[in-house]
């Protein structure tokens, strides 16, 4: 065990939170030096992550250590205190953008093989396989989550609400479509181990058996689930919901989750590729045969394979796709004016973050014209489509929600050892034909779980350990006495893996005293129902939920209620006793860069940096015994609520306030509860200068930052910024700029 108490480790992401470390990182730095709390970065951006993966192949001066490793480590250090900022979930189309990047920076990195033609290049696919996806959380958090709004930020937000909502119309032809079998839901299959084990996956076939997967070790009392997506029923489904879209004159819309179920989701996202697009794809069948097309990668690889056409050719293609869009459904975009629709790109359209922003928009998305229209939002697995209906169904009943008004839904999330990791790991499948896949014990040959499978049909098997499970279960009894909410399980009886967790739940509860609280088991739909009723009467819930869901609704109800969900507060107790603080989402963390790119604006929202840091500090002086690491806490917190009060959060607007200014106006305000307050004299002196100074250049150092706006921004790089440039641009006060480094 190393000695972490005085140390938080900062963790180096990508986009908008990266940039905005810059501006903010060396703020904290400045007033943390000399009260005994140490600063240190470590690098999980996917940049980093593809270097670490290749820097054995690297000259030593790019060569680079495998944070990521080092941070799972750290994990089981009961010191270890992370602040980990959103970073890239990577799908396939992002990741081979990183490595034209790096390679084009003189990274001589190997190029990603679609298909595998040797052994040498099956090493490489492995390699970065590790890197797709939601490679990050499952390493960092070997905890359980503790989501919800600080109180400060609740409040601000009930007394400011944000003005994003937008009426329902008196009439909405919105829904949620999902499939009635076939799917995820329906085949799900579970059991709990009974003892140790080691199982494999196997294929079995009329003319073939394969192993899919050789070992994969199983503690008893862990819970293992199997379950299939029959492909030919997913098809059907999308072509049913195109040809409703149509008579109805209905925008039509895919929400997945193509980065963190990195293996399931794409190949789900290719096939509804595959039926919209069907007659252009028939028709240049011959064409496109040699192209080596990937559907799964989403319109734009089409796109891009065009390239390599005559003109002539390409442009007929083009031709005959435009002209689907006015045979076939509108498809809700993303950015109407470039052309980029819902099925551009399968990481663009993010369920967690797409369908709360078509919730708060009426019910409705952008379509083609620029404007918002009633939309069929395709979910086809039914875990959790109906919860997103049942939001739907009762704005349709009640309108929109008051942001003034509305009490909060707190999450505490079982995601503890990649619990709940559907569809995004090496035990997901495309079946090679038809057959049967099933989970065997190694040494006994008992089969555990099986499933009957159609070639391409999605196989994926999940595990949940029961470690976490009893965490779980004792952080809901924690933070039901702490808040005095109830607290409602969101698990279904019908379904194989929640039937099971519902018999640890009901085994491990009586285990605590519950005297006093209201802790009950609903369904998914039910809860979600329940948790309505109490949000639009002001009251107050915490939902309890499993890994996938949590991620769902803990962006749901906070872009309801505060307008966006980076302001969220997340912490996660790991189970060895170390603190992981998580900052918010980064869905719209590309947007942001985008518009800084092209006019010198960054709209980035730090103020869940702001608030994770918080309880960093008090981990600090709980842990060891440090005064003055709580002193920053308080006067943190302080700052915190003076900066809301103030209105300080980023503007979207060139010109006003953006994320360096808001960096500013926290730099003074926690300044001035350093200076004001009498427990620590050397920090009260240290600060009243610093305040002074930053209160007495106010409007020089606004005057600089809203200067730097207004122009094209070039940091070097996307996925790997320049340093010198990345610094220059963040930090484009030289007044300000000497008092913190002074400071």
């Amino acid at each position: 065990m190393t000695d972490n108490n005085g140390t938080i480790i900062y963790t180096i992401v990508d986009e908008a939170p990266a940039l905005a470390t810059w501006s903010l990182l060396p703020i904290i730095r400045s007033y943390c030096k000399g009260l005994g709390v140490d600063i240190v970065n470590k690098d999980i951006s996917l940049a980093g992550r593809i270097i670490a993966a290749f820097s054995d192949q690297l000259p030593a001066d790019q060569q680079q250590s495998d944070d990521l490793a080092e941070l799972g480590q750290l994990t089981q250090d009961a010191s270890t205190n992370i602040i980990k900022l959103p970073n890239i979930s990577a799908s396939l189309p992002q990741l081979k953008e990183a490595i034209v990047e790096l390679q084009a920076k003189g990274y001589a990195i190997p190029d990603y093989p679609d298909q595998p033609a040797n052994n040498e290049e099956e090493k490489i696919a492995h390699r970065y396989a590790g890197v797709l996806g939601s490679a990050v959380n499952p390493v960092l958090r070997e905890g359980n989550s503790d989501r919800r709004a600080a109180e400060s930020v609740k409040n601000f937000g009930r007394k400011n609400p944000h003005r994003m909502m937008k009426d329902w119309p008196e009439v909405s032809a919105s829904r949620v479509a999902h499939m009635d079998g076939g799917d995820f839901y329906g085949s799900e299959k579970s059991v709990t181990m009974a003892k140790d084990c080691q199982v494999a996956i196997e294929f079995k076939g009329a003319n073939e058996n394969t192993t899919l997967k050789e070992n994969t070790p199983l503690l008893a009392g862990e819970i293992i689930d199997a379950s299939v997506m029959n492909v030919a029923k997913l098809r059907s489904f999308f072509a049913d919901q195109i040809k409703e879209a149509k008579e109805k004159d209905l925008l039509l819309s895919l929400h997945l989750k193509a980065t963190m179920m990195k293996v399931s989701d794409p190949i789900m996202f290719g096939h509804c590729v595959a039926v919209y697009y069907k007659e252009v794809l028939k028709t240049h069948e011959k064409t496109l045969a040699g192209l080596g097309l990937n559907l799964n990668n989403g319109l734009a690889d089409l796109y891009q394979q065009l390239e390599k056409l005559p003109a002539a050719e390409s442009s007929r293609i083009k031709k005959d796709i435009e002209a689907l869009y006015h045979a076939g459904p509108r498809l809700a975009m993303v950015d109407s004016d470039k052309g980029i629709t819902n099925l551009h790109v399968p990481n663009n359209v993010i369920i967690d973050a797409s369908m709360p922003v078509f919730i708060r928009d009426g019910g409705r998305m952008w379509g083609p014209d620029g404007k918002l229209h009633d939309t069929v939002a395709m979910i086809p697995d039914r875990c959790y489509a109906g919860i997103y209906q049942a939001v739907v169904d009762d704005c349709k009943k009640h309108g929109a929600f008051d942001p003034a008004r509305m009490g909060t839904v707190a999450n505490i999330g079982l995601m503890a050892q990649k619990a709940e990791e559907y569809g995004s790991h090496d035990k997901t499948f495309e079946a090679p034909a038809e057959g049967v896949i099933r989970v065997v014990d190694i040494d006994s040959g008992i089969v555990y779980l099986e499933q009957k499978v159609e070639s391409g049909d999605i196989f994926r098997m999940c595990q949940t350990k029961d470690e976490p499970i009893r965490d779980w279960v004792k952080l809901v009894v924690s933070r039901a006495k702490a808040s005095g909410m109830p607290a409602i399980f969101w698990l279904d009886p019908d379904r194989g893996h929640d039937s099971q967790l519902i018999k640890k739940v009901e085994s491990y509860l009586p285990k605590h005293d519950t005297t006093g609280l209201d802790i009950q088991t609903m369904k998914p739909e039910t809860a979600m129902n329940h948790a309505l009723a109490r949000v639009r009467d002001g009251e107050d819930t915490i939902a309890v939920t499993g890994n996938v869901l949590r991620d769902y609704l803990t962006d749901l109800f906070p872009i309801l209620e505060l307008g966006t969900s980076a302001r969220m507060l997340s912490i996660v107790p790991l189970m060895k006793g170390g603190g992981l603080f998580e900052t918010g989402a980064g869905g719209s963390a590309p947007k942001h860069v985008q518009q800084f790119e092209q006019e010198g604006h960054l709209r980035w929202d730090s103020l869940g940096e702001f608030c994770a840091l918080v309880p960093s500090f008090e981990r600090i002086a709980a842990s060891s015994g440090n005064d003055k690491a709580k002193l920053l806490a308080t006067t943190l917190d302080e700052a915190i609520g003076d900066f809301l009060e103030n209105r300080r959060s980023p503007s979207r607007k060139v010109g006003e306030l953006d994320s360096r200014g808001s960096h500013f106006y926290l730099a003074l305000y926690w300044a001035r509860t350093l200076a004001g307050q009498d427990e620590d004299q050397d920090t009260k002196t240290r600060f009243t200068k610093i305040a002074g100074e930053l209160t007495a250049n106010e409007d020089i150092i606004v005057d600089e930052l809203t200067r730097a706006q207004g122009k094209p921004m070039d940091i070097g790089g996307y996925f790997q910024p320049d340093q010198v440039r990345a610094d220059a641009v963040m930090r484009p006060s030289p007044t300000l700029n000497a008092i913190i480094d002074q400071a």
